[in-house]
């Protein structure tokens, strides 16, 4: 099973509940893959380590157009849909902007003068780690300045043991790396904070995994703070509440020290086995 945690905002708790859910698996001794998936800027290893095992560089193929070959025509830039290649036909100018190519290969597909030449450059890196003998945590990391980490992520979710337990930690927001992790996801657990703007943004996640059709349930963290209008809507909804996380300073505390509540709060523990069990009743039944 593949569970993704996610939010429509940075900063609501993803990698708290992450790494919570991870170290209650495994030490229930459930064998399981902790994927950090927010390759722009990966954290899960700042509370959880392991020894590293193996690292896959990721490459994308950049297209070069060769001017010798190249009749002008236009029809690599008429296919690419990310606007990837500048073509001006009345200055004889084309060229291929590495930064929005996505490397779908249309431009060569496109091309009937062999003009298009394709050239690797890496855009990130995979690595695993082993977790007390028998879990992993996967961590992808994009090289600075890449536009897109799709490739990344996708490659580490690839790289994860279909026999474990997977947890998703994915990118917030619900752009393309939001969608790229998610939708490999068997059920999802969206983390909102109790606030207008915390509410505004789990709408927008909602509204994106009802359109993928994927099944989904809400972790309210920072309970307590901001309003109620939060509640309101998911019962209005009808979308479940998994689990509140109360506004707490010995929680904060616990986190900004790199430590796992549910290691050091067995009470929080058994909260967050309940909360494994939910789901995976949802997946089976």
């Amino acid at each position: 099973m593949k569970i993704a945690i996610a939010s429509g905002k940075g900063g609501t708790g993803k990698t708290f509940v992450s790494t919570n859910l991870f170290w209650t698996a495994q030490h229930f001794g459930i064998p399981t893959t902790l994927i950090d998936c927010d390759a722009e800027e990966p954290n899960v290893r700042e509370f959880l380590d392991g020894e590293e095992q193996l690292v896959e560089h990721v490459y994308q193929n950049v297209p070069h157009i060769d001017p010798e070959k190249c009749t002008f025509c236009g029809k690599c830039a008429e296919y690419c849909n990310y606007n990837a290649i500048l073509f001006l036909p009345e200055n004889r100018f084309i060229k291929v902007l590495s930064d929005l190519c996505h490397d779908c290969g249309a431009c060569s597909y496109a091309c009937e003068y062999e003009a298009v030449i394709e050239q690797k450059k890496q855009i990130g890196t995979v690595k695993i780690f082993d977790f007390d003998g028998f879990s992993h945590i996967i961590e992808s990391r994009s090289e600075v300045g890449v536009y897109s980490p799709v490739s990344v992520i996708k490659k580490a979710i690839k790289e994860a043991d279909p026999q474990h337990l997977i947890l998703l930690d994915t990118p917030p927001g619900i752009s393309c790396p939001f969608v790229a992790t998610v939708e490999q996801a068997d059920f999802i657990i969206l983390v909102a904070e109790p606030t207008p703007f915390g509410l505004h943004d789990l709408k927008l996640s909602v509204s994106t995994l009802r359109q993928l059709q994927k099944p989904f349930g809400v972790i309210v963290n920072k309970s307590g703070l901001g309003n109620r209008a939060v509640y309101q809507w998911l019962d209005e909804n009808k979308i479940p509440l998994l689990l509140e996380i109360p506004f707490d300073k010995d929680i904060a505390r616990t986190y900004s020290e790199g430590k796992i509540l549910s290691q050091e709060n067995e009470a929080y523990r058994k909260i967050f086995q309940q909360v494994l069990n939910i789901m995976m009743h949802t997946h089976w039944s």
